[in-house]
């Protein structure tokens, strides 16, 4: 039975979620995230692996707890759009523990923003105000449905959509996403007027760089905010003095100092990783005139979450390819039998001829 690996496809996993029901399935999603959190303790963590280059970053991402093992290779290339490319695309492996064989290989591209937009949600639910009414979303690409979804289904109160993005098209897209989700969006000309307006901000930008997208000024007592694009060394996307002076939550405090928000302010304006917090260690928002950040760069720990949750599913409704490319042998002891039978036949003294030199 080990010898079988399941192999999911995007399609395979966009079925799974019509299947599911796209409001059961994240709803699920967010729940295996919390309860993989409160576990924090008993699992294998570590910041990801980055190998950058001119064109983008190639990063592996491992985690593990005492039952599975994963790990995920994900890209992240800016220009890739302008070639028809996924700006990300992913593709994982989850792993039996206690044997070491592979369970399941998958594209991770579909599930990357799944999580993505999950792990915001379950920050949304400890941090913002519980009668937050206007969510507003800065930078609406590829990842911006994902995320505005997501909250919504912590956020219940929620009655108003804002979009801003520079490039009007994609908050066109945006828009039309999220009616065929029963969401209304209001477009506004400007992070300001959004951020003034919004009791929830999502910033999910793509410029390089360290940017200024919301100002301290800008933002009302009581906000919170998912801070999404600056995931990388040197590209940040909120006013430094805003994220000192707020309530800052990251995911993985290394990584977070190295790739987030973090790496503009430093440690000591770091409150808590959210492991912390959804454990019940240290409280979440405090008072209904802080302001709070989560800073989201994307840890392994949430892919350790989503994977084995989809894989639940999907072994469940028998979703997607069973193949078997391990070797299979009646010894396992004796793998050099796969390639010996091939040499049966030959001339028993082949090697004959072969001349050995000594240096």
């Amino acid at each position: 039975m080990l010898m079988s690996i399941r192999v999911l496809t995007a399609r395979d996993i966009a079925e799974l979620v019509r299947q599911v029901g796209i409001d059961k399935f994240m709803d699920g999603l967010i729940e295996s995230l919390e309860t993989t959190f409160k576990k924090w303790k008993q699992l294998k963590v570590t910041p990801r692996v980055s190998f950058h280059y001119r064109q983008g970053v190639v990063e592996a991402m491992p985690a593990s707890d005492d039952k599975w093992y994963t790990v995920k290779i994900v890209n992240g290339h800016p220009l890739n759009p302008s070639r028809g490319l996924q700006t990300v695309v992913a593709v994982a492996v989850l792993v039996d523990v206690e044997t070491g064989y592979p369970l399941m290989f998958m594209d991770a591209t579909l599930l990357t923003s799944l999580r993505t937009g999950a792990a915001s949600a379950l920050a949304t639910k400890y941090l913002a105000r519980e009668d937050s009414e206007t969510l507003g979303v800065i930078g609406n690409g590829a990842q911006s449905e994902f995320l505005a979804y997501a909250i919504t289904r912590v956020a219940n109160k929620l009655d108003r959509i804002l979009a801003f993005d520079i490039d009007r098209k994609a908050t066109e897209k945006f828009t039309r996403n999220m009616s065929h989700l029963g969401y209304t969006v209001e477009s506004v000309d400007s992070p300001r007027e959004l951020a003034l307006n919004s009791d929830i901000i999502v910033t999910a930008t793509a410029s390089p760089g360290r940017n200024r997208v919301i100002e301290k000024s800008w933002v009302e007592p009581g906000t919170h905010i998912n801070a999404v694009g600056g995931d990388a060394p040197g590209k940040t996307e909120l006013d430094p003095e805003l994220v000192r002076s707020s309530k800052l939550v990251v995911e993985l405090l290394d990584q977070a100092l190295v790739e987030g928000e973090a790496q503009n302010v430093g440690r000591e304006h770091v409150y808590a990783e959210l492991w912390e917090v959804v454990a019940g260690i240290k409280p979440g928002r405090t008072s209904p005139q802080e302001v709070t950040i989560f800073d989201s760069v994307g840890i392994a720990i949430e892919d350790l979450a989503a994977i084995t949750y989809v894989y639940s599913l999907a072994k469940g409704d028998d979703i997607g390819t069973t193949i078997k490319i391990l070797p299979e042998t009646s010894n396992p002891k004796d793998l050099f039998s796969l390639i010996a039978k091939p040499l049966q036949g030959r001339e028993k003294g082949f090697l004959k001829n072969i001349k050995l030199y000594e240096n």
